[in-house]
């Protein structure tokens, strides 16, 4: 989530970003390629998880939000719907206890609430295949877009 945070606000560039993160607090190699994964993960799918966020918290727009809110949002909304290895409600828990160590006091409740709200609308989410990651057309689609089963983007009617 840091190295997220840090590309997000200050435009770092997501290599350096892992790397130091990395640096500082070492981890085992397995857990290396999953941060940097969820990292890449997120950057990719970026357009997308603003606007899945964006639609659970209209009252929100994504460049007003706390940047360590939006950043645990995006992390923990890429873990539920393109994640495979990680349970919905481990990401929601997880994104719940950033927001209580990085966020402020009213981060808890908002990450819970977006994400509560996410996990109970997945289905009715404009991506026709949640099973797998989508191409990278997906990080241009809307959300009046919705992907086919090959990743090709069209207008939801």
């Amino acid at each position: 989530m840091q190295a997220l945070f840090e590309v997000d606000t200050a435009h770092h560039q997501p290599d350096a970003s892992i790397r130091g993160r990395l640096e500082e607090s070492p981890i085992p190699p397995e857990g290396e390629i999953f941060c940097r994964e969820l990292l890449y993960g997120v950057l990719e799918h970026q357009l997308v998880l603003d606007a899945m966020i964006q639609r659970f918290a209209p009252e929100w727009p994504i460049a007003q939000m706390a940047p360590v809110d939006r950043n645990i949002l995006r992390l923990a909304a890429y873990e539920i719907v393109f994640e495979k290895g990680v349970p919905p409600k481990v990401a929601i828990n997880e994104a719940v206890e950033l927001a209580k160590t990085f966020g402020g006091d009213s981060s808890p409740r908002f990450v819970n609430g977006v994400l509560g709200t996410l996990l109970a609308r997945k289905q009715d989410l404009p991506i026709a295949s949640m099973n797998s990651a989508p191409s990278p057309a997906a990080t241009t689609a809307g959300m009046g877009d919705t992907l086919d089963q090959r990743g090709s983007v069209g207008r939801a009617n």
